[in-house]
C-alpha cells in the first residue's frame, strides 16, 4: 500500500514537471527569437548627389533710376513774337540743326529791310563826306580853305564813318532777330518734353523744349560707401527692367561725394542706345565683380523649415539626418553652401521637402535617375 502511494506520489510529480517545461518553453525568448523581425521599410525613394566645389560669379545687386545722361533746355530767344509752327513732338528723334518750331516773322521783315534802307543812307552820305574831305585835304597846302572849314569837313567824313557803323550794326542786330523766328536744336538727341503751343506769343527765354542729348541714358546706382571701391570705371552690370528686359551697361563714374544721411553714393552707368529702357523708370542691376570658387548643391536638395535652410545627409544605413546650413550666392539650379556641409558629403537631391530627421530612404543616384 505504501509502495502504492510512493508511486502516485512520483507519477504526479513528474506530470507536473513535464507540464512546467512545456510552459516554459512556449514563453522562452529563445522561442520567440526565432521567429522572423520584419524589416522596416524606407519612406521615401530620392535621388542623391554630392556637394561639389565650383566657380561662382560674384554680384553686387543696387537700385537706382535711369536717367538722361544730360537733358538741353530749348528756349525762345525773339521776344513777343507768336508761334507759327511747332514741328516736332514728344518722343521725336532730331539731329543738330534741325528745325523745331517758327515764330512768324513779317515785323522783323519789316525791321531788317528798314535797317538796310538806312546802311545804304549812312553809306551815300559817307561817300560825299569822304569826297569833301579829300578836297579839303587838297586844298590845304594851297591856304585856298580855312583850317576851321578844312577840320569840319575831316570831321563830318570820321562821323558818316560811324554812322555807317552804327547803321550796319543795326542791320546785324534785325537780321540776327530774324534768325530767332526760327528754333534750332542744338544738338541731336530725343525730345523729352514739349510746352511750345501753335498761336502763342512767348517772350525771350521762354522753355519750348526739353531734349535728352544724342538720346543717352545713364542708371544711376545707390552703393553704400563700403562698397565703392569695388567697382572701377568699366565695370560691366547687368540691369533688369520693370518688365523683366536685360539691359548690359558700364560704369563710368563713381560720384566724388558721399550722402550723410543714407552713407551711400551714386554710381553712374552709361546705357547702350536703343537699350528699351525709359528715363524715369526703376531698375535693379548687378555689377559683374568676378568669381570665386564655392560650394555648391542643387537648389532644390536645400529646405526652408521655421526660417531656417537645412540639407538631408545619407548616412551609410541609408537614414537621413536634418543638418543646418547657411546659404549665400545662387547661379542657375545651383546654390552657395557657405556653412554647415564638407565637399563630397552625400545628400537627398529630389524629395528632400517630404522628408524628416532619422528616415529610412531608399537612395537613387542622380546620374542614374537622369539615364531612367
Amino acid at each position: 500500500m505504501v509502495r502504492k502511494s510512493i508511486l502516485i506520489v512520483a507519477a504526479t510529480t513528474l506530470a507536473l514537471a513535464v507540464g512546467t517545461a512545456v510552459l516554459f518553453a512556449k514563453q522562452s525568448p529563445t522561442a520567440q527569437s526565432t521567429k522572423p523581425i520584419p524589416a522596416a521599410k524606407p519612406a521615401l525613394t530620392v535621388t542623391t548627389t554630392q556637394a561639389a566645389t565650383s566657380d561662382l560669379p560674384i554680384k553686387l545687386t543696387a537700385n537706382g533710376n535711369v536717367m538722361a545722361w544730360q537733358e538741353a533746355s530749348i528756349g525762345a530767344e525773339a521776344n513777343g513774337l507768336r508761334l507759327t509752327d511747332v514741328r516736332v513732338n514728344v518722343g521725336d528723334r532730331v539731329e543738330r540743326g534741325q528745325v523745331l518750331a517758327t515764330f512768324a516773322a513779317e515785323t522783323i521783315a519789316a525791321d531788317v529791310a528798314q535797317a538796310q534802307a538806312n546802311v545804304a543812307e549812312a553809306e551815300a552820305n559817307a561817300q560825299e563826306s569822304a569826297a569833301n574831305g579829300d578836297r579839303a585835304r587838297r586844298l590845304q597846302p594851297t591856304g585856298a580853305m580855312s583850317a576851321q572849314q578844312i577840320n569840319q569837313y575831316l570831321t563830318a567824313e570820321s562821323a558818316a564813318k560811324a554812322r555807317v557803323q552804327a547803321a550796319r550794326a543795326t542791320l546785324n542786330a534785325q537780321q540776327l532777330r530774324m534768325k530767332f523766328t526760327r528754333v534750332i536744336a542744338p544738338d541731336s538727341g530725343v525730345i523729352s518734353a514739349r510746352m511750345a503751343t501753335v498761336g502763342a506769343v512767348v517772350g525771350a527765354g521762354a522753355e519750348l523744349f526739353r531734349m535728352i542729348r544724342q538720346g543717352r541714358l545713364e542708371w544711376r546706382a545707390e552703393v553704400m560707401s563700403e562698397e565703392l571701391g569695388r567697382l572701377p570705371p568699366g565695370t560691366a552690370v547687368t540691369l533688369t527692367a520693370a518688365n523683366g528686359a536685360k539691359i548690359q551697361g558700364k560704369v563710368r563714374i563713381v560720384a566724388p561725394t558721399i550722402d550723410p544721411q543714407t552713407r551711400a553714393a551714386l554710381v553712374y552707368v552709361d546705357l547702350p542706345n536703343e537699350s528699351g529702357a525709359v528715363a524715369g523708370m526703376f531698375a535693379t542691376g548687378q555689377f559683374d565683380l568676378g568669381s570665386s570658387g564655392a560650394l555648391t548643391v542643387p537648389q532644390q536638395a536645400v529646405v526652408m523649415r521655421d526660417g531656417f535652410t537645412y540639407v538631408f545627409v545619407i548616412n551609410a544605413e541609408r537614414r537621413v539626418a536634418q543638418v543646418k546650413v547657411a546659404t549665400g550666392r545662387r547661379a542657375g539650379d545651383r546654390i552657395e553652401i557657405t556653412h554647415g556641409l564638407t565637399a563630397e558629403t552625400l545628400i537627398a537631391a529630389s524629395g528632400a521637402g517630404f522628408l524628416n530627421d532619422g528616415d529610412l530612404v531608399n537612395n537613387l543616384p542622380q546620374s542614374n535617375a537622369a539615364r531612367q
